[in-house]
């Protein structure tokens, strides 16, 4: 029961993180996550100490713990590791390639089209990470699924910090042509536009942004 309620805290916080409504910097008070949880501090630390580890949130000694605000240094080195692993992905994706793995790629596709046309920013960072690790699902590769899925938590608060509105479209846009270069299996295309792809959302961070800050029980609520 304990590491359910854990994980349920743990599922909450990151969503709020992913889907921007909790922001870089926002101290996360522990008895007022117990109150909003209903729980004990002690599982709100659990749940806190688990975040830290996938580098989502800081906990700093005699402060409490923050909502991680990547530097632009770990940024890159997120995408650099990103750029590593995609374009292996994509060269043994193209390879197992089968017209029911394409099906769910382009279904995935217009789920995140119809969150851009509908100005649904939380909901189209998400589905834009999860092309991702969807293709990493489809291949039936739960330790790259589990990587990638963190290694794109740790994107969704760089995007957060450092995005432009307008690059979302293009990033939609260029998983389908991702997609096309799939089901046509050539391999060499479709590790290129992964390449271009990422590194596009890489270099349409600006990097000198002020930054947001949030308040916690709106966040949650």
């Amino acid at each position: 029961m304990e590491t359910s309620t854990t994980h349920f805290i743990v599922e909450s916080l990151t969503r709020a993180i992913v889907e921007h409504r909790l922001l870089p910097g926002t101290k996360l008070a522990e008895q007022k996550l117990a109150d909003h949880f209903g729980v004990s501090r002690t599982l709100v630390r659990q749940a806190l100490f688990q975040l830290s580890q996938n580098r989502l949130i800081r906990l700093e000694p005699a402060r409490g713990a923050f909502v991680a605000a990547p530097s632009v240094t770990e940024a890159r080195q997120v995408f650099a590791v990103r750029r590593m692993l995609e374009a292996e992905m994509t060269r043994a994706f193209v390879r197992e390639v089968t017209p029911s793995k394409i099906k769910a790629l382009r279904e995935h596709v217009a789920r995140e089209k119809a969150a851009v046309e509908r100005g649904d920013a939380p909901g189209r960072t998400e589905l834009l990470g999860d092309f991702h690790v969807r293709m990493a699902e489809l291949m039936g590769n739960e330790v790259l699924a589990q990587m990638l899925g963190e290694l794109i938590s740790r994107c969704a608060l760089i995007t957060l910090m450092y995005q432009s509105a307008s690059a979302a479209e293009h990033s939609h846009e260029e998983h389908g042509e991702i997609v096309k270069a799939l089901a046509a299996r050539d391999e060499a295309l479709a590790v290129q536009l992964m390449n271009e792809h990422l590194t596009h959302v890489e270099t349409s961070l600006t990097f000198d942004r002020k930054l947001p800050t949030s308040d916690l029980s709106m966040a949650l609520s």
